[in-house]
């Protein structure tokens, strides 16, 4: 009678290495206060940022002085031109939405 081997196959460790001729990639900058002072973002980071839909944000900009104001990506004056906001403009007028909820 055969007995069954129980022989298993070798599992070799996978180990991962840069070949010696390719550089490590340079690591990314720490972000300083700094950044989210000059960050833009375009409209639908504003959409998501603030929950509310592109019509009511073009609304907001037109009727909410408090309501950060686009900064214009191009010298193009016409329609659909691109833009693009301040991101702690928009978040600064996050917080004091927030605020008011408490003054109401």
């Amino acid at each position: 009678m055969k007995t069954a081997s129980t022989k298993q196959p070798a599992q070799s460790a996978s180990v991962h290495t840069l070949p010696e001729n390719k550089a490590k990639p340079a690591a990314q900058p720490k972000q300083t206060p700094l950044d989210d002072a000059i960050r833009l973002i375009r409209m639908a980071d504003v959409v998501q940022l603030i929950g509310l839909q592109r019509g009511a944000v073009y609304n907001l900009i037109k009727k909410d002085p408090t309501f950060p104001r686009p900064v214009p990506l191009t010298s193009s004056t016409a329609r659909g031109a691109p833009v693009a906001f301040v991101l702690s403009e928009v978040q600064d007028w996050i917080k004091a939405r927030i605020a008011l909820r408490g003054a109401a």
